[in-house]
């Protein structure tokens, strides 16, 4: 475990093999399906996203608030055991959601750090993102740049991008860090820090990249009043 938490501490993501075994994956499917058809039409709008084809969905947000089985998985003694030592303290989970990249219609995500949306002080916050479906260098893959979260979170702007609305200010800084991208089994998982630079292409091929992400905080942080402020401007 400390060569995890000093690889997480150095590079800012981490990669965890085989966190969930195939029942485990089973039961999400299965319950991502049941919450996709039943739950889903009553949402209220600012807790899901269709992609621009209209009948594909791009994000479901605070799935733990209308579904039990999220609640309890995020509640998980495993999980936070390994979450803990990363953020520095008891952790709290702030969201349970989803990045779907369906086949053919899945859109990209902007270069970003997540505290420019959490803005969290100190910045003891991650992103637990697990593999529903294999991620494949061609279908949508996370890239993130290791150390870039040692620099604070950076001014950002408005994308236009809808489900990722904030993105770097300033152009990608792909020369100073080295670039990993997060290609994965089912089952295997990424851990971020929330101010790690981080970004993925659109999903062009025949195979949809589903990721079950859930967002922890240490009990300890609060919000950030200049950070939240340029949020919201």
């Amino acid at each position: 475990m400390e060569d995890r938490l000093e690889q997480y501490r150095r590079d800012g993501v981490i990669r965890v093999e085989g966190l969930l075994g195939q029942e485990q994956l089973a039961e999400i499917r299965t319950a991502l399906e049941r919450y996709t058809r039943e739950t889903l039409p009553g949402l209220p709008q600012q807790d899901f996203v269709m992609e621009k084809d209209g009948l594909s969905v791009r994000n479901l947000w605070r799935m733990e608030h209308y579904d039990p089985f999220f609640k309890i998985l995020s509640q998980r003694e495993d999980i936070l055991e390994l979450i803990a030592p990363l953020v520095n303290g008891r952790p709290v989970c702030k969201g349970v959601e989803t990045f779907n990249k369906p086949a053919k219609a899945g859109s990209g995500v902007p270069p970003h750090q997540d505290n420019a949306y959490f803005c969290s002080a100190p910045p003891d916050v991650l992103t637990l993102w697990i593999a529903i479906d294999p991620v494949t260098e061609t279908n949508g893959p996370v890239c993130y740049l290791k150390g870039s979260h040692t620099n604070g979170t950076q001014p950002h702007k408005k994308s236009g991008v809808a489900g990722n609305s904030m993105g770097l200010a300033s152009s990608l800084p792909k020369a100073e860090y080295e670039e990993f991208c997060g290609t994965l089994n089912p089952g295997d998982a990424l851990l971020h820090h929330c101010e790690t630079i981080h970004w993925s292409a659109p999903n062009k091929t025949e195979n949809s990249r589903c990721g079950l992400l859930m967002v922890y905080r240490g009990e300890h942080t609060e919000n950030d009043p200049v950070l939240k402020e340029a949020y919201e401007s």
